[in-house]
């Protein structure tokens, strides 16, 4: 089990494409969690999203799972600032990645009927380093992208 207390500079080091899963997963030794390689493009419904990602097959596996904020965020460079590319790691392993806020699954305390989103799209003025938003469970649409392992927390399902 990781402990979530190591940093990883090196992408090469962070990220292994893993060919167990026919090079669809990406492990991150910083985490212990396994990513889907290529999250979809379609944007969804909260419900459907996490819907979505209890049914994938990646790599011949299924056991995926919408995000918590936290797993979501630890992807996210800060350092990236430049509009319209994915604010991660330069040289990371993923395909298709937009920049953009992407589903967790976790539930915003303060409003029932709001889960927290996760930008990977700079925003320029703005003083956070990570985006972390709430959107509307039932309205909003966004990009899903499925991990697997780890704790899925109270939210999860």
């Amino acid at each position: 089990m990781n402990s979530w207390d190591k940093k990883m500079n090196s992408v090469k080091e962070r990220f292994r494409v893993l060919s167990a899963f026919n090079n669809e997963a990406v492990l991150d030794k910083e985490t212990g969690l396994v990513w889907e390689r290529s999250p979809m493009k379609q944007a969804l419904l909260w419900p459907n999203a996490r819907l979505v990602c209890a049914q994938k097959d990646i790599g011949g596996r299924g056991g995926w799972r919408l995000p918590a904020f936290n797993e979501l965020t630890s992807l996210v460079d800060p350092a990236v600032a430049v509009s319209g590319v994915p604010r991660l790691p330069p040289g990371h392993p993923f395909l298709n990645v937009q920049a953009s806020a992407y589903w967790s699954a976790t539930i915003f305390a303060e409003e029932p009927g709001f889960a927290l989103t996760v930008n990977f799209q700079f925003v320029a003025g703005s003083d956070a380093p990570v985006g972390v938003n709430d959107a509307n469970t039932n309205g909003g649409l966004n990009p899903v992208w499925a991990v697997r392992g780890g704790a899925a927390g109270p939210n999860s399902y």
